[in-house]
């Protein structure tokens, strides 16, 4: 005859089964730990990522307004100095006569005529207008 093995004591299954139970009550703590863990990380890897945007827009913004700054300064050198280009550069009466003096000589060699300042050139020398 076989014999047939003995059973446990009940004592013995219920102290597994309270021991699985626990095991499976413990898995559960860790994993649920593990997604707060994993969720903390990722939330800090999102903080990080915010202050670093936000730490880059403030740098665009100061490079941004330090080149408005200088383009600024550059366009109102330029600007002054078209303004002083652009001043009065009408000649004086002593360099209007010598002009004047100059061309009608001029005029004389190449015609032949006497050096004589013709009538109106003076005038028109210190308005400006073609001669």
């Amino acid at each position: 005859m076989s014999e047939i093995p003995p059973r446990p004591a009940e004592s013995e299954v219920e102290a597994a089964i309270v021991r699985v139970v626990a095991a499976e009550q413990s898995a559960k703590a860790s994993i649920a730990a593990a997604r707060e863990d994993a969720a903390a990380m990722a939330e800090q890897s999102r903080a990080a990522a915010r202050a670093l945007a936000e730490r880059t827009q403030q740098r665009i913004r100061r490079l941004r307004a330090a080149f408005e700054e200088r383009v600024d300064a550059e366009v109102a050198a330029l600007q002054a100095q078209g303004r002083a280009l652009a001043g009065d550069d009408a000649p004086d009466a002593a360099e209007v006569e010598r002009v004047a003096r100059a061309v009608a000589a001029l005029a004389a060699q190449l015609t032949g005529a006497p050096a004589a300042v013709p009538k109106g050139l003076r005038e028109a020398m210190r308005n400006g207008a073609p001669t």
